[in-house]
């Protein structure tokens, strides 16, 4: 019998950590589906109305990471090492948290006519998230270790796309864009995005570890 599993069953069977890591990853697809739906509304309004929803996810977000983080304080044994319970909770923080300052970046700014770009990482992020999503569902049993690894692939492929969109986006825009603020304010919102895939690369890299250590 491995170390690995004569620990195992030692955990407590409940694992209450996997449900906030579950409703955390649920939490952040929202937030990804409410900032691809926003970029898609003409009506400045109605734009402005999801931005609040966005907001209001990224709290819900806070709550849940809060909680993780209380639990990790007050449990004795956990699923799998403390450092990396803290470090997928920040990861997945940290994409929200880049989607929600897209977001409040495009309202701050102003920004009414949307970038092509906008719409385009917005979708790459979407696609990133769901993949955490299936990844983490699986990290309860472990039984599915192959489906984890190919999701975990698949974020570091969309992240490498959206590098290419980044840096051609940037490109045109100090080639074509002559209002020196508007370029400013386009760059930083693609910054935002750009960020939100390589932190949910960060989240992918965490799992990674998870599984090498409870194989």
């Amino acid at each position: 019998m491995k170390l690995n599993t004569f620990f195992q069953i030692f955990v407590p069977k409940d694992r209450k950590f996997f449900p906030l890591f579950e409703t955390s990853a649920e939490n952040l697809v929202r937030g990804a589906i409410l900032l691809n739906k926003m970029l898609l509304i003409e009506d400045a309004t109605q734009r402005e109305a999801v931005i609040i929803e966005i907001k209001e996810v990224e709290k819900a977000g806070d709550d849940i990471t809060h909680e993780i983080f209380d639990e990790l304080n007050s449990t004795f044994i956990t699923p799998f090492d403390r450092e990396d319970i803290h470090r997928l909770t920040s990861t997945l923080d940290n994409v929200l948290d880049l989607i929600n300052s897209a977001a409040q970046q495009i309202k701050l700014y102003k920004i009414e006519s949307i970038q092509s770009e906008f719409i385009q990482m917005s979708e790459l992020i979407l696609q990133a998230t769901r993949e955490i999503e299936t990844a983490i569902r699986e990290l309860r049993n472990l039984k599915k270790i192959a489906d984890i690894k190919k999701s975990c692939i698949r974020i570091n492929e969309i992240e490498n796309f959206a590098d290419d969109v980044y840096n051609i986006a940037i490109s045109d825009l100090f080639e074509n864009e002559k209002d020196a603020v508007r370029l400013i304010k386009i760059r930083d919102i693609l910054a935002s995005m750009e960020m939100a895939t390589d932190c949910a690369e960060d989240v992918s890299d965490v799992i990674k570890t998870i599984i090498v250590k409870q194989a």
